[in-house]
């Protein structure tokens, strides 16, 4: 018999968060009942897809990053508003949406991140770097769901909207600067600031493992 799940607790320090959620309880009483969190989510992989194509056709002209930008959009409002919605109707399918949600942000996260390095202004060994980066992060995430029931979803004051956004501007001064700004021994200014944020983002992960495997192994140690 499957034991009932226990819904980790959602931890919500970013920037935007509360904007955020007032945005979106506005929404989710006026989405048509055909407008379900499945179709979101489904919506949301397709505006990933649209994201790396914007990227990679951009090798034939700087404005198909228009179509990157608009994805971006496009996957905020998928991507945040599937669990909201489900929530908001109660109709929450805790084992399914968890796991459906966090293997679509993953997958996400490679149509996207691959996408940039399939353009001219990332390699795409720094773009996989940072989608390793990024995926660890996501991997720490979920073990501490497991391990404490705390689901924290922003790191530094910053979660997926803000990263979004941050996505947007370095998309849009690409096209404006274009893809040989600052090279230096065959890296562009983007590769340096991709591969120092994907840095940053394993330095997170690192120190947080410390930190949290430090708690846990006191916790065993008081347990009889």
């Amino acid at each position: 018999m499957t034991e009932p799940l226990q819904s980790p607790r959602r931890i919500q320090r970013n920037v935007l968060a509360e904007s955020e959620k007032r945005l979106l309880a506005w929404i989710c009483p006026r989405l048509p009942a055909w407008v379900t969190p499945d179709k979101l989510t489904s919506l949301a992989l397709i505006a990933a897809v649209a994201i790396g194509l914007g990227y990679a056709l951009s090798n034939l002209h700087p404005a198909w990053l228009v179509l990157a930008v608009a994805g971006y959009f496009v996957h905020w409002f998928g991507d945040s508003l599937d669990g909201t919605i489900a929530r908001f109707r109660r109709i929450e399918r805790p084992r399914f949406g968890y796991f459906i949600d966090h293997s679509a942000d993953g997958f996400a996260a490679l149509l996207i991140l691959g996408g940039i390095g399939a353009s001219p202004y990332l390699r795409v060994d720094v773009a996989m770097f940072a989608v390793v980066a990024y995926l660890l992060l996501a991997v720490h995430t979920f073990l501490l769901a497991k391990v404490s029931g705390d689901f924290p979803l922003s790191h530094m004051g910053a979660g997926p909207t803000e990263l979004r956004i941050i996505l947007v501007a370095l998309t849009i001064t690409m096209g404006a600067l274009g893809p040989d700004v600052g090279r230096i021994a065959g890296f562009n200014a983007f590769d340096i600031l991709f591969g120092g944020l994907a840095v940053v983002l394993i330095g997170i992960f690192v120190v947080q493992t410390l930190r949290v495997g430090r708690s846990l192994a006191a916790a065993d140690r008081l347990q009889p």
